[in-house]
């Protein structure tokens, strides 16, 4: 089976070309490719697939194998290798207001729906960045889901061993859970992030953020990844930090995200309610898995 490695700020994964390739049980295959050790290291599997009603269609697998919804990071790179493989082209412009317009543009199946992104081209003919409609954000608790009391969570307080945070959720077609805190280097991030993923609250489990807000046009976070563990970024994390810092008061609807990865230019449009994520792709390297 080939393989394309491919990353958005670090955020790695393992993409098949389903248009050519057939995968059997991606689950499995997700959990033995994504090994750091015995496999080829990566935060899991995603499948580039063929669509009847977008360009491509995108199957995410975490490295414990669960099927996700979404992943930001990983749709960039799933219209960059569409674009730079040939695989679907189009001329038709991407416009975002207050953004600018991108030349290029394609539609991407997920569970979320199918999204549009406009493609920005380097010198070379391929993708150098790429800018998602990642749709509306979701809010009302039993959607996230989450089983709060209340209609939203926003600015809750939440105990764990002893600690009381104040959380808000936000669901970006995958649940998150984003807490804002003052000292980033306080958060013990492996514990606490895995016990915050698999609390009652979240019957489907939660994706956890700490996110330190600088002023109100950036903030720093990080992540504690629903199946994957820590993780150098994650696009629909960073998506759902920048709403609720905009429900919370601490930052203004256009916002740069700083990540261990790299950086995200987010922008929660009032005009149609969605958020827009810009950001690198990256091929790293292609070869054969020789256990399909």
């Amino acid at each position: 089976m080939e393989f394309t490695k491919m990353h958005g700020l670090g955020n790695d994964y393992v993409y098949v070309n389903c248009f050519e390739e057939t995968v059997e049980n991606p689950a499995d295959l997700a959990v033995a490719v994504s090994n750091r050790h015995f496999g080829i290291g990566s935060d899991g599997l995603i499948l580039i697939c063929p669509s009847d009603i977008a360009d491509a269609k995108m199957r995410m697998f975490n490295a414990d194998g669960s099927e996700a919804q979404m992943c930001g990071n990983g749709i960039r790179c799933v219209a960059k290798y569409c674009y730079d493989h040939d695989l679907a082209r189009t001329d038709t412009e991407f416009s975002v207001p207050g953004l600018g317009t991108f030349p290029s543009s394609l539609q991407i199946e997920t569970q979320r729906g199918v999204l549009t992104l406009g493609l920005d081209i380097d010198e070379n003919d391929t993708v150098s960045r790429v800018c998602v409609n990642m749709g509306q954000p979701i809010l009302e608790a039993a959607r996230i889901p989450v089983a709060a009391d209340s209609e939203t969570v926003i600015d809750q307080e939440l105990a764990i061993e002893g600690q009381t945070l104040s959380m808000t959720c936000v669901s970006m077609g995958n649940p998150h859970a984003v807490f804002f805190c003052e000292d980033l280097h306080q958060i013990q991030l492996a514990h606490t992030g895995e016990l915050i993923e698999h609390h009652d609250l979240f019957p489907e489990r939660v994706n956890v953020h700490f996110v330190k807000a600088v002023n109100p046009d950036q903030f720093v976070m990080q992540t504690w990844e629903r199946g994957s563990g820590i993780t150098l970024a994650c696009g629909t994390g960073a998506c759902a930090c920048a709403v609720a810092g905009v429900l919370t008061g601490r930052c203004q609807r256009q916002v740069t995200a700083h990540l261990p990865g790299g950086d995200l230019e987010l922008y929660w449009c009032e005009q149609d309610n969605c958020v827009y994520m810009t950001g690198p792709a990256t091929e790293v390297f292609s070869g054969t898995w020789p256990k399909a």
